[in-house]
């Protein structure tokens, strides 16, 4: 049953999930409680980063105005979804996350064999820019469409950096699953975008932490496995629009730079990551953008909602076909995926076979 939700103007729905070692699970989908006057036939379920929760009601806004109806998904133990007795934000595997997306989509009308003539778009954020991209993969004929605002597609450290720490953070995740692991955060982020601070939104800092969440190492190896994985290449079979700041800063105290920057991903490390998504990507450099490019300055915001929208319409609306249902995910190996292979074997001065 949807009842009221916390923002103004939205509802919510609880989506029950298997339960786990922790107890009861559920994830929560939140919506508009009236949707928006134009409909282009589009459904769009949006995922949140890590120590994140949907607040964004202009993110939703801007899509309505396209006529897109607009989800917004909490996973399990973020947010919403966070329960009595639960670690937050953790699992020891990216792929259970299917299960939530699952539910949301089913929820929303796009469930596995459910015919529907409205497309579907999927955006997801930093460490939800991740989740998605791999289910995507994983879940081919599904989506009209991919948006990755500032997605955690590669290691801040990059590949050598991720080679050094994997064998020790599997160790630690295989000994003590939920134990500590060294992490630091000065707050500058949140600085940047908290209305209590030099930014302009509120959210709640209970469910979004203004010294971010110390993360697991279960977690973290997941993160590692999935990083991995995007390196290796991916099988998206739908147009994808990456939104990445201009600049990456890594400041240790506060500067006008940690206001026009991203100061939590290594943006270029990601972009180099952003062809091994599939064969139709679209890669957008914000000069001035944080890391959540949506939480931007107000200038900056609308070069956001131009370059998204400007895809959207190339991509998503371009066409009144409608795309069938998936039944099953398959694997594949996309003629794409070989041509870059062998690309990237001729760069190494091997013989091409």
């Amino acid at each position: 049953m949807w009842t009221p939700d916390v923002l103004d103007g939205f509802e919510q729905l609880t989506l029950d999930l298997e339960p786990d070692e922790e107890g009861d699970v559920v994830a929560t989908l939140a919506r508009r409680t009236v949707p928006g006057e134009t409909d282009a036939g589009v459904d769009l379920l949006y995922v949140h980063g890590w120590n994140d929760y949907f607040f964004q009601a202009h993110l939703a806004d801007f899509w309505e105005r396209l006529g897109v109806r607009f989800h917004a998904l909490d996973l399990r133990k973020y947010g919403r979804s966070i329960r009595a007795g639960q670690t937050p934000n953790y699992v020891a595997d990216l792929g259970t996350y299917d299960e939530d997306v699952a539910a949301a989509l089913a929820a929303i009308g796009h469930g596995v064999g459910t015919r529907n003539s409205r497309r579907l778009v999927l955006m997801g954020h930093s460490t939800g820019g991740l989740v998605l991209s791999l289910w995507a993969s994983r879940h081919p004929g599904r989506a009209a469409g991919v948006v990755l605002n500032a997605p955690w597609l590669e290691l801040q450290m990059r590949e050598a950096g991720r080679r050094v720490l994997e064998p020790g953070v599997r160790a630690a995740a295989a000994i003590n699953p939920r134990g500590p692991v060294v992490y630091y955060d000065r707050g500058l982020y949140s600085r940047a975008i908290s209305a209590e601070y030099d930014g302009e939104w509120e959210y709640d800092s209970e469910w979004r932490s203004n010294y971010g969440r110390r993360p697991t190492p279960a977690w973290m190896a997941a993160i590692l496995r999935g990083h991995d994985r995007v390196a290796h290449g991916l099988a998206i079979d739908a147009p994808v629009l990456v939104l990445l700041s201009a600049r990456s800063s890594m400041p240790t105290r506060w500067t006008e730079e940690t206001q026009r920057t991203d100061t939590v991903l290594d943006v270029v490390g990601v972009a180099r990551r952003v062809p091994n998504l599939g064969p139709v990507t679209t890669l957008v450099w914000v000069d001035g953008a944080l890391h959540d490019v949506t939480l931007s300055s107000a200038p900056v915001r609308e070069v956001v909602w131009r370059e998204t929208a400007r895809w959207f319409r190339g991509y998503v609306t371009c066409d009144a076909i409608p795309r069938e249902p998936a039944e099953e995910a398959h694997d594949h190996t996309p003629w794409w995926r070989t041509a870059l292979a062998r690309l990237s074997t001729r760069r190494r001065g091997a013989p091409d076979t």
